[in-house]
């Protein structure tokens, strides 16, 4: 049985070595690289399993090898794991930002290494599940497309990011990076205003594009992406989503029809602000989440009071007491967190 292959791009001989030594007596098979640009080179030529390197490294440093690796669609996928004496927030953010899939803050101990590694190795082989449920959606999305090939390679090519509950995936202002699909989990959109209160501008769940409107217009994200609980995304990069726009018009028109349904709904949402009572917009709100999840005659939703009123534009006291009204009108149950719909009509014809 073929050893898994781990690579290690450090130009420190004594952590190289000793971690190196580490992972052999774990029967992982090593290869070593001194600084960034033998790295990419190893990297390009045998295609390790995962790869650890460190940030700081002469000739080209690890945010420069992750930028190379990721466009080699042979390397692009690689579980990749920075290995840093630096744990300030800006590093962090900037690396996940461009592909990173975890971070080990040196000094590291053997049983933090041997973690990370067999987690990232588990993750990447539940990745062609992932692939193939995002491929079928494709495949629903661009029926008929001669770009869905095309497409399809795109997404096979890019790694499975995973994002913990409350994680940032990009924040209003950023520079646009490319158009997200959502594999797994929620992940919400939202503005603050200048009291810092937060206004949910959209929720995307399984299947759902975010960050169509920014990829577009080419303009930085108008919006924060957080997760609202532990997710799945694949980011499908700007330069490579911009060419098949332009050489399929086919499937433009599929992301311009998705762009024009999430305009839609932001107007019904600011028509909701301005002419609905409190009591119905929390109505429109609950109505609205029930239609994101399967159907049935009873509805679970999880969502915080805080989430709920972002969306409907209120206070979380207000939500508190809307709710409590509902309560006692037979229209839900409170369950811990979770709120049980029990009367999904009557959420449809509130009253204004």
């Amino acid at each position: 049985m073929k050893k898994i292959q781990i690579l290690i791009i450090e130009d420190n001989d004594d952590i190289r070595e000793s971690t190196a030594e580490i992972l052999e007596l774990a029967n992982y098979e090593v290869l070593q690289a001194s600084n960034g640009r033998i790295g990419v080179e190893l990297a390009g030529s045998h295609l390790p399993d995962l790869i650890l390197c460190d940030i700081m490294m002469p000739e080209l440093d690890g945010y420069g090898v992750l930028y190379l690796l990721n466009k080699n669609e042979q390397t692009a996928a690689t579980p990749f794991i920075f290995l840093t004496a630096k744990a300030e927030r800006l590093d962090m953010r900037k690396g996940m930002e461009m592909g990173a899939d975890d971070y080990l803050t040196k000094p590291f101990d053997d049983v933090e290494l041997m973690n990370a590694i067999e987690s990232r190795l588990s993750k990447r082989e539940k990745q062609q599940h992932f692939y193939s449920q995002s491929l079928e959606k494709l495949s629903a999305l661009f029926s008929n497309s001669s770009g869905l090939q095309e497409l399809e390679k795109i997404i096979a090519a890019r790694k499975v990011r995973t994002i913990k509950k409350r994680q940032i995936v990009y924040y209003e202002g950023d520079n646009v990076s490319g158009v997200y699909l959502v594999m797994q989990g929620k992940v919400k959109t939202f503005k603050l205003s200048e009291d810092g209160r937060e206004l949910l501008t959209g929720m995307y769940g399984h299947e759902n594009y975010f960050g169509v409107t920014s990829l577009l217009l080419n303009a930085p994200y108008t919006e924060t992406a957080e997760a609202m609980e532990d997710s799945t995304v694949c980011m499908l990069p700007k330069d490579l989503m911009e060419d098949l726009l332009n050489r399929y018009p086919d499937v433009a028109r599929q992301f311009i029809e998705i762009l024009s349904n999430n305009l839609q709904e932001k107007e019904e949402q600011l028509l909701q602000l301005a002419y609905h009572s409190v009591r119905k917009r929390m109505a429109e709100v609950l109505a609205r989440l029930c239609k994101q999840e399967q159907e049935g005659t009873e509805m679970i939703l999880r969502i915080s009071r805080d989430n709920l009123a972002a969306m409907a534009g209120m206070a979380t006291e207000t939500v508190s007491r809307i709710l409590s009204d509902f309560k006692d009108e037979g229209i839900i149950e409170r369950k811990g967190s979770q709120i049980v719909i029990l009367d999904q009509l009557r959420l449809q014809q509130m009253k204004n």
